[in-house]
């Protein structure tokens, strides 16, 4: 039979869709991409064609944690005027450049006027509960895919809040003052939780009033407690066996405001003289990190996140004069561990500038997501 040619009308030729890397198994190839370092994922979509969509995969990232490699990546807020809510960027490793640590802008809040904002982080996602627009408090809630780095809107809160505690525990978030109580409707939603699981709010039983403040000016999760520091101590909320309430000991209290993190179950902040300094609620008693002389003293403006089990600070510094006055957001990974019984010691990994940006600028807030 004479062979024929094909016309327009003929359905297309199927193909096979091309290998991740020939000739091994894709999911030989996924499991071995997998393992590629995040910050390399935008080289990495520049490979091929192939390789475009992947950084963008769910089964990329799925791979990642099934083979445990994933990664403790930071986050950070930066209020550049003049606007009066926050930009997002991400801290990346880059070889190439002069700063071997930069911050890269990602997609903003879609709400970037939100001021006042409490933060959570559950797994690979960022929470940013409530704050207010123009003065007034809002019960609005939206989390950050630090995987694809997309924004969503999830159930709002019962009331609408400022500066309140939050922290999250075995998967649900327990938001903690930040609103008004004098009515009884609002005094039983002072605290409330999320469950991310149901993606539902619930009111949780709240103190009695002489302990319940409007706002809290930092918060923290330490031995399965959530700590909201107020300006007359605050309050500890314990949700194991029902929820039991207590009031933190006054020690604990060293003026920290939201610029707190805590790693194995040792609280670190800076203190009015500029020290970082780490607090053991079982000992409850506070010691100066050592071996960190080199940086500088921190009386405002900076921040900390744990990092992976490190410490991560990042601060305010200023560079240029007049009119050409700028802002540099400087960054220090620091290993943290005890020696003996009274001593914790610290170890610069690296400190860097990784960022400038417009003078009277300020860090909103740093967190770290495992991706």
């Amino acid at each position: 039979m004479a062979a024929t040619t094909s016309s327009g009308d003929d359905p297309p030729e199927l193909k096979t869709p091309a290998q991740l890397i020939p000739p091994l198994p894709d999911d030989v190839a996924l499991n071995c991409l997998a393992r590629v370092s995040r910050c390399h994922h935008p080289n990495l979509s520049l490979v091929s064609k192939t390789f475009r969509s992947l950084p963008k995969s769910p089964l990329l990232y799925a791979t990642r944690s099934f083979a445990g490699a994933t990664e403790n990546i930071l986050y950070v807020a930066i209020r550049i005027p003049p606007e009066t809510g926050a930009r997002w960027f991400t801290l990346l490793r880059r070889a190439s450049t002069k700063n071997s640590h930069l911050l890269v802008p990602i997609p903003s809040c879609p709400s970037p006027s939100l001021v006042g904002s409490a933060y959570a982080v559950v797994g690979s996602e960022i929470y940013v509960i409530g704050g207010s627009v123009k003065d007034v408090p809002s019960s609005s809630v939206w989390v950050l895919d630090c995987k694809f780095h997309t924004w969503r809107r999830v159930s709002n809160m019962r009331v609408g809040r400022e500066f309140a505690a939050a922290g999250a525990i075995d998967g649900k978030i327990y938001v903690i003052g930040g609103c008004v109580v004098d009515n009884w409707a609002r005094s039983i939603n002072w605290a409330e939780m999320f469950d991310v699981k149901s993606q539902t709010w619930e009111a949780v039983a709240s103190p009695g009033v002489e302990v319940r403040e409007k706002w809290m000016h930092a918060s923290a999760v330490m031995e399965g407690k959530v700590y909201a520091m107020a300006d007359r101590n605050g309050v500890v909320y314990e949700p194991k066996e029902g929820g039991k309430w207590g009031v933190p000991e006054k020690r604990l209290d060293l003026g920290w405001r939201g610029r707190a993190c805590v790693i194995e179950d040792i609280l670190y902040c800076y203190d009015y003289l500029g020290k970082i300094r780490g607090y053991d609620p079982k000992e409850r008693v506070w010691r100066e990190l050592r071996g960190v002389e080199s940086l500088p003293k921190f009386l405002c403006g900076a921040t900390m996140a744990n990092r992976g089990g490190k410490l991560a600070v990042l601060w305010e510094g200023k560079a240029g004069s007049g009119g050409s006055r700028r802002m540099e957001i400087w960054c220090a990974e620091i290993e943290v561990e005890r020696r003996g019984e009274a001593e914790i010691w610290g170890k610069i990994r690296w400190s860097d500038t990784v960022s400038t940006v417009p003078n009277d600028s300020a860090i909103v807030n740093c967190l770290a997501a495992t991706v």
